[in-house]
């Protein structure tokens, strides 16, 4: 028995995902075609990708908002959990990395279910609160540049309806927002936003220790 989180070895986490871990065949695939590209290390881990398929579950959620696409993964766990008329509204700026994201949204079944926008994100989040979106999301989940978290993150709290949830990643940096060498903007922009959310009494809040941590906030 333990009162802190364990550390997982590799033989744990190895472990962990072969007794939990249910990807489907396309989500393992895109996870391991997106293992062979330079920057593979900006995916979200196969554990967390389920999380968050859970989340969604657990909301009954049926309109969410990604900041940070990538190649798809992370997007592709939420709308296989979402219902058939479940909507992403994702956020990127590369072309090239949705590409293949939309290749395997398409063989998945379910690009009808993502409208992706192409543009800086704050942009859009700002074009959905023009539209009238404001509290209609129920789920938000966050993983772009490290120094405009900060303002995704107030965007989202405004497009989420009460009771929606907004997921934080990298939270923890690989460690770094407890190394004081670190001193490079991204990291220092976490630590701001890691001590920004304690004291923010508009939600419910939890840090979670999965992958490279994960902030959890429920809009009061």
């Amino acid at each position: 028995m333990s009162n802190k989180t364990l550390q997982i070895t590799d033989d744990l986490y190895d472990y962990l995902l072969s007794v939990s871990l249910r990807e489907t065949d396309i989500l393992r695939e895109l996870r391991e075609e997106t293992s062979t590209m330079p920057r593979a290390n900006m995916q979200i881990s196969p554990e967390q990708g389920q999380f968050m398929a859970l989340l969604i579950e657990l909301l009954g959620a049926q309109k969410t908002l990604e900041v940070g696409v990538f190649t798809g993964y992370s997007a592709l766990w939420v709308a296989l959990a979402l219902p058939s008329e479940g909507r992403i509204v994702a956020c990127d700026i590369d072309p090239d990395w949705t590409a293949i994201a939309q290749r395997y949204w398409q063989r998945a079944g379910v690009a009808n279910k993502i409208d992706l926008r192409l543009g800086p994100a704050i942009q859009t989040l700002d074009q959905l609160i023009e539209a009238g979106e404001a509290g209609t999301f129920d789920f938000a989940f966050i993983d772009a540049e490290k120094v405009e978290y900060e303002d995704y993150y107030q965007r989202a709290l405004e497009l989420l309806r009460p009771g929606g949830l907004i997921a934080v990643d990298n939270v923890l940096r690989a460690g770094r927002v407890i190394d004081p060498s670190f001193t490079d903007e991204d990291t220092g922009a976490i630590r701001a936003f890691n001590l920004a959310r304690l004291k923010d009494e508009r939600v419910t809040l939890s840090m979670v220790p999965i992958a490279d941590g994960l902030t959890l906030a429920r809009k009061r």
